[in-house]
């Protein structure tokens, strides 16, 4: 991984992280991360992207597979699937940096088209491999054109597209290949997905979801598992877990009014749920999060 790449993420990184250590740019899709110290367990449902590992080293668990991987390599995520993260090793002298790009379809279908990808296996919706020398030379001069703020409106549209086009000629390519099919399993899966995320407080209606995706309920159950390792029951839970954990330590919020606010008609079996998932109930979970001390 070129130092410079190191050099450009940092220098953006170390001025604009927020308290999370993330830090947005001007260009859509395009993050920065920083950590200085090794991060607690961060639960979540990620979309697709690719994360460049320039300094330090994470952890990335999803089902029963967990990958570890640091500076030089890439993760790549396919599909929308829960995954539980970790920085593993960061401190103030050497933080963790990272560089994590959104995937956009509609580029991914035009590209494949011209440079002529056939479809491939959908494989695992998580992978890591090494950063090829173009992914990151392309990722580098899209951090350079920060500093530039009056050529980003004009020149982020074909850096993105080339970042997306080395990506796709790379070993990713099979993988990311299949996110710009339109009529593809993933793509309608996507559509279902995308109704969950916007309705996840409201009863899940597998009749609705079918019909975004258009496929029979029993198909659709077979191809949602099979993109997001998951049943839809089991994704609209996973989704509303996360998102009470973060109302809680967000908002400040009691686990009760996080529970009805997510969905939940019972909050005890929203303290067992949320205990079978994060390892222990809302109050003990909440309690510890908040005794750890911030990043730096």
């Amino acid at each position: 991984m070129p130092d410079t790449l190191l050099a450009a993420v940092r220098g953006h990184a170390d001025f604009r992280a927020d308290a999370h250590g993330v830090a947005s740019t001007p260009i859509p899709g395009l993050t920065t991360i920083r950590a200085t110290t090794p991060s607690e367990l961060q639960y979540a449902i990620s979309r697709p992207l690719v994360a460049l590992v320039v300094q330090g080293s994470k952890r990335v668990t999803m089902g029963s597979r967990t990958f570890d991987f640091g500076a030089g390599d890439s993760l790549l995520i396919t599909a929308d699937v829960p995954t539980v993260s970790q920085v593993t090793r960061a401190n103030a002298s050497v933080p963790y940096y990272s560089l994590v790009f959104d995937l956009d379809p509609a580029v991914i279908e035009a590209l494949a088209l011209e440079m002529e990808i056939a479809r491939g296996e959908v494989g695992a919706p998580v992978r890591v491999e090494p950063t090829e020398a173009e992914v990151a030379d392309a990722a580098l001069r899209l951090m350079r054109l920060l500093d530039r703020p009056a050529a980003v409106p004009v020149l982020k549209t074909q850096l993105v597209r080339e970042m997306h086009f080395w990506l796709l000629a790379g070993r990713h390519g099979p993988a990311i290949r299949n996110l710009g099919v339109a009529e593809g399993n993933i793509q309608r899966i996507a559509r279902a997905v995308a109704i969950i995320r916007a309705d996840y407080a409201r009863p899940l209606r597998v009749e609705r979801l079918a019909g975004a995706a258009g496929m029979s309920p029993s198909t659709f159950h077979q191809h949602f598992r099979a993109v997001t390792t998951l049943s839809p029951l089991q994704f609209q839970k996973q989704l509303r877990l996360i998102e009470a954990r973060r109302m809680m330590l967000a908002d400040g919020v009691s686990s009760s009014v996080a529970a009805h606010a997510v969905g939940y008609e019972s909050v005890p079996q929203f303290t067992r749920e949320y205990g079978r998932m994060f390892g222990a109930s809302p109050v003990r979970d909440i309690r510890t999060a908040r005794t750890r001390p911030a990043p730096a």
